[in-house]
């Protein structure tokens, strides 16, 4: 019964559920599209957006070229859209290509990206990711839904699914608070089987566990 059990569990770990990313409409021809579908690591799927071009989890991304930085910082779009993202959790500028080639030859609008990038950080609250091109975009992108994914993802007791019945039963008995590798030992020893540990009365369970056993016997009756 508990190997069957162990063998449907290792089963589904091996399904692992990739973590999402959704991209705007306006998107789909771009390059970076093609990287995040060509990806074995993630799910790309494309959405028409009210908001950014690209949501992972609670995060709102925009993605800006940068010719589309400095127009959109011209026309004050960006500031409007900048305004749209604080409707979600957290928001994140990313900037892609080289800024300093554009812009070097005209300081006055150097001076001016400069400061505009400054008060997104600090007035807008959100942080700005700079990449070289679609390609970096794009790593960016799935880096950051892996990261959303493991931060979701439940961590488990144990490093590794036990397969023998044995190695099974000590798996069950250590998931229970300070009973380790030892302790689970002894009670398979002195026990022999799990329902005999469980049907065991304190005084009888009292020379391994000691001060622990009214815990245990508090979960099991819980």
């Amino acid at each position: 019964m508990f190997h069957n059990i162990f063998k449907l569990r290792i089963k589904k770990r091996k399904e692992k559920i990739k973590p999402l990313i959704i991209a705007d409409i306006h998107e789909k021809n771009s390059l970076i599209i093609s990287e995040l579908f060509k990806s074995s690591e993630v799910k790309t799927e494309i959405k028409s957006l009210k908001i950014a071009d690209y949501i992972i989890n609670n995060i709102a991304i925009e993605r800006k070229t940068i010719s589309d930085f400095i127009s959109s910082m011209i026309n004050k779009r960006l500031i409007e859209q900048l305004n749209q993202m604080k409707k979600y959790e957290n928001s994140i500028l990313i900037l892609e290509g080289n800024l300093d080639k554009v812009i070097k030859e005209d300081k006055k609008m150097e001076n001016a990206v400069k400061g505009f990038i400054i008060s997104i950080s600090t007035n807008y609250k959100i942080p700005i990711i700079r990449t070289k091109d679609y390609s970096d975009t794009a790593s960016h992108l799935i880096t950051i839904a892996k990261q959303q994914s493991k931060q979701k993802t439940e961590t488990t007791l144990h490093s590794r699914i036990p397969k023998t019945k044995n190695e099974q039963k000590s798996y069950i008995l250590e998931s229970f608070p300070n009973i380790g590798p030892v302790k689970a030992k002894k009670l398979l020893n002195k026990f022999k089987t799990i329902s005999k540990i469980i049907n065991a009365n304190e005084e009888e369970l009292k020379d391994i566990l000691k001060k622990r056993v009214k815990e245990f016997k508090d979960i099991l009756n819980s």
